[in-house]
C-alpha cells in the first residue's frame, strides 16, 4: 500500500464529505466510512465516495451472533468494501462466519479494544487485566478464527505485529505531535504507528477539523 493513510469521514452531511474526501485525496489512501456516516447515508452515501476512485472502509464494528453478522456481511457485498470490522469479543464462531460470508476481495479485521477505553474502563466491565492483554487476547482468537487482522490501538501494535507478522493492522486514534487527544486515550503519532508494524492509519479529525484539511493531510503524509 503506497499510502496507508484511511480518512475518517464521519461527517453529517453527504456533500461535505465527499468534496472534502476529493480535496485531500492525493494525500490519503482510503476512505474510512463508520456507523454514524452509514446510519445517516445508507448505501447511497458509500457510493457516493466510491465514485472518487479510493478503496473503501466500511467501519460497522458488527456485534452480534453468528448467523446476524453473517447475513449482514452479505447484504454489504453489493458495496465492495476494501475493510470490514467486526467486534472480536463477539467470538469465534462469530468471526468465523463473518469471513466465510465476506467477499473475495474484502479484508475481515476484528476490533480488540476501542481507543477510547483503558485499563479503568476494562474492569468495570468485569474484564481483569491490562488493555495490553486484552488485546493480545483478542489478537489470537481473531487469528485462529481466519480473519485477515485486527483493529488496536497504537500503544499495542508492535506486540501485535511481533504475534502475527503477516496480520492485517488497523490502528485508530492516531494524533500528530503536538495535536490534541481529545476523546482518544492511547493514541501515539501516525509515524509511530507505521513503524511499529500498522498497514492502515486510521486519521479522522486531525484532518476534517483542520484550518487548512489539505495542508493538514500532506503534512501527515510526509512524515511517513
Amino acid at each position: 500500500m503506497s499510502n496507508p493513510v484511511y480518512l475518517a469521514l464521519d461527517l453529517p452531511q453527504l456533500r461535505e464529505a465527499k468534496e472534502l474526501a476529493g480535496k485531500v485525496r492525493a494525500h490519503i489512501g482510503g476512505v474510512k466510512l463508520g456507523l454514524e456516516f452509514f446510519c445517516a447515508h445508507g448505501a447511497h452515501g458509500v457510493h457516493t465516495l466510491a465514485g472518487l476512485g479510493l478503496p473503501i472502509f466500511l467501519d460497522l464494528k458488527l456485534h452480534d451472533i453468528p448467523n446476524t453478522v453473517a447475513r449482514a456481511i452479505q447484504a454489504i457485498h453489493v458495496l465492495e468494501p476494501a475493510i470490514v470490522t467486526i467486534h472480536a469479543s463477539g467470538g469465534r464462531a462469530m468471526m468465523e462466519d463473518a469471513k466465510a460470508a465476506a467477499g473475495e476481495h474484502t479484508r475481515v479485521v476484528a476490533v480488540t479494544m476501542l481507543t477510547s477505553l483503558d485499563e479503568r474502563d476494562l474492569a468495570r466491565t468485569g474484564i481483569d487485566g491490562t488493555p495490553h492483554d486484552q488485546v493480545l487476547r483478542l489478537t489470537d482468537l481473531a487469528r485462529e478464527a481466519g480473519l485477515d487482522g485486527v483493529v488496536c490501538s497504537g500503544k499495542e501494535v508492535k506486540a501485535v505485529h511481533e504475534r502475527w507478522k503477516d496480520g492485517f493492522l488497523v490502528v485508530p486514534g492516531l494524533r500528530p505531535a503536538g495535536a490534541d487527544a481529545a476523546d482518544q486515550k492511547r493514541t501515539v503519532t501516525p509515524r509511530q504507528a507505521r513503524d511499529d508494524g500498522a498497514s492502515v492509519l486510521v486519521i479522522g479529525r486531525p484532518i476534517t477539523r483542520a484550518e487548512d484539511p489539505l495542508a493538514a493531510a500532506r503534512a501527515i503524509e510526509a512524515t511517513l
